[in-house]
């Protein structure tokens, strides 16, 4: 089944095969759960007494997690059952095959050499000559008839007796038998995400999925799976800011005092000096218009910063940027050096096959060493076909033109440009940038262009002057920022929307290849400002 993760917002949902359970319909069930024979039986242990008050939002989590169970167990038996072979077929056909020739197969006698001496051949006697007893002393062999054989004679007959059993055909190897479930083992993908246990995770996961509208129903194993890679790769950022605001807070309505510490946690977190007293701003005057508490205080936080991301997705009027299938895409990656293009790269091709686009990469930085290599490793992985120029110090240019070639042919939706890295304040390496932007411009004018910038999510402030410089070179219609697990400095997406101005389009929290996934203000705020 492929799930589309670039058009999930708007792809209608299936049509469930059992109706949803709505607790205030059935106040009865919900306040004294009966186990069912499809619920979990670590989900049936967590349940309430009936003397406990239901949460509406844990019920739904528990829903969602005996559903999607539910959907495991199922996908597992059927593909035991697409995998399991008749119950009379011990040997798939090759092996048959092979242990009917075993059968046939004569073992070859000893060939005894030309001059070996009568006595060793097996006399024919018919049964009734043969004496009874049979003597039980040793026989003393006849003296010999022949005269003895000379060296170089007895040479030549051990010579044709070792050609002799050369000739004979070899006796096959034993064929190995293997059992029935070892056939039928499926292969097992293992970046396919695992449906863990009920616990802190996976209700934090279905409560932001439930904020945002969708039932128990629509819940899919990947967006789980995703929010729990995304709410861990935050970890360092959650720790610096959620940790300072909420001792800040405290149980008391919001101060002055505690805005002054709430500005200084946002700049630590390099949200950017403009994004900073914007919400500071809009907080004051909530302040003067009403007593806030902490836990308004946090929402309207939140409504803040989800503002300030969304500003910039809003004025491009496209809310999740998505290859379109009735044209040519190409998408340019630039960005400085070691900030993980040819990585995003490779997780982008990935996130196409899976949600059922055809891609293509274009091996396009021809400067730095093994760069083609790795590309052509991350295009392995997701079956995605390279095209680049094995000598060196190749046009870059060059490349970008017959990856448009070879996508026109092949009516591939989606072509990935990787570029070289450069500096933003070097000149002659962003006039080689423009050029690859109007080879594509002149190559495919019908073509639908997009010019992501890389960032790295530790550079702090000085990613936001690289976003400033590239966007003025290269035409940059969008962010892309990645290694946000590894630095305690992830309100840099706030600096680069309400600066820079330019939309967050996609979002790395980590190195594996599902790491990468469309930007959702809702999900990363969530995630930002996660309080367990």
């Amino acid at each position: 089944m492929v799930y589309d993760w670039f058009n999930r917002g708007s792809v209608p949902p299936e049509t469930p095969a059992d109706p949803p359970v709505d607790s205030e319909v059935q106040p009865d069930q919900s306040s004294a759960p009966q186990p069912s024979a499809t619920q979990p039986a670590d989900v049936q242990a967590s349940e309430p007494k009936a003397s406990e008050p239901e949460d509406d939002s844990l019920e739904w989590a528990r829903q969602a997690y005996a559903r999607l169970k539910a959907q495991k167990a199922e996908a597992a038996k059927t593909v035991q059952a697409d995998s399991t072979p008749e119950q009379n077929a011990v040997l798939p056909p090759v092996m048959e095959a092979a242990a009917a020739t075993v059968s046939e197969v004569v073992t070859p006698s000893v060939v005894a050499p030309p001059d070996a001496a009568p006595a060793l051949e097996a006399p024919s006697v018919e049964p009734a000559v043969v004496p009874a007893p049979a003597p039980t002393a040793p026989v003393s062999p006849p003296a010999p008839s022949v005269p003895a054989l000379s060296f170089l004679e007895q040479a030549a007959a051990q010579r044709d007796q070792r050609q002799q059993e050369l000739e004979q055909p070899a006796e096959p190897d034993p064929v190995p038998v293997v059992p029935v479930a070892a056939q039928a083992a499926p292969t097992i993908d293992q970046d396919e995400p695992s449906l863990g246990d009920f616990d802190d995770a996976f209700t934090w996961s279905a409560e932001v999925l439930a904020a945002q509208g969708r039932s128990a129903e629509q819940v899919t194993l990947e967006e789980i799976d995703w929010l729990g890679r995304l709410r861990q790769g935050l970890e360092k950022t959650r720790q610096g800011f959620v940790t300072g605001l909420l001792e800040n807070l405290g149980d008391d309505p919001l101060t002055p005092e505690v805005l002054d510490d709430l500005e200084s946690l946002l700049l630590r977190a390099d949200a950017g000096v403009q994004a900073t007293d914007q919400v500071l701003d809009a907080l004051r005057q909530r302040m003067n218009e009403q007593v806030v508490d902490p836990s308004e205080g946090i929402r309207f936080l939140k409504e803040q910063l989800r503002d300030l991301l969304d500003e910039p997705i809003k004025a491009s009027a496209v809310d999740v940027l998505a290859p379109q299938r009735d044209r040519l895409n190409v998408w340019l990656l630039v960005g400085v050096n070691g900030v993980g293009k040819t990585t995003t790269l490779g997780k982008l091709a990935n996130l196409a096959v899976r949600s059922g686009y055809s891609a293509l990469i274009a091996a396009a930085d021809t400067f730095r060493a093994a760069a083609v290599q790795q590309v052509q490793v991350w295009g392995d992985r997701s079956d995605v076909p390279v095209v680049a120029n094995p000598s060196a110090n190749a046009d870059p240019a060059a490349v970008v033109f017959d990856a448009i070639g070879a996508a026109r042919s092949k009516g591939t939706d989606l072509v990935l440009v990787d570029t070289a890295g450069r500096l933003q304040t070097k000149h002659n390496l962003m006039e080689e940038l423009e050029k690859i932007r109007r080879v594509v411009d002149r190559l495919a004018p019908e073509a639908h262009v997009e010019s992501l910038l890389v960032l790295d999510a530790s550079q702090g402030q000085n990613g936001l002057k690289q976003a400033m410089a590239f966007a003025r070179a290269a035409g940059l219609t969008g962010v892309v920022i990645t290694k946000l697990d590894g630095t305690a400095r992830g309100g840099v997406a706030l600096a680069v929307a309400s600066e820079a101005k330019l939309p967050i389009r996609f979002i790395g929290a980590g190195e594996g290849i599902r790491d990468l996934r469309p930007f959702n203000s809702f999900e990363f705020v969530e995630a930002l400002l996660a309080s367990r």
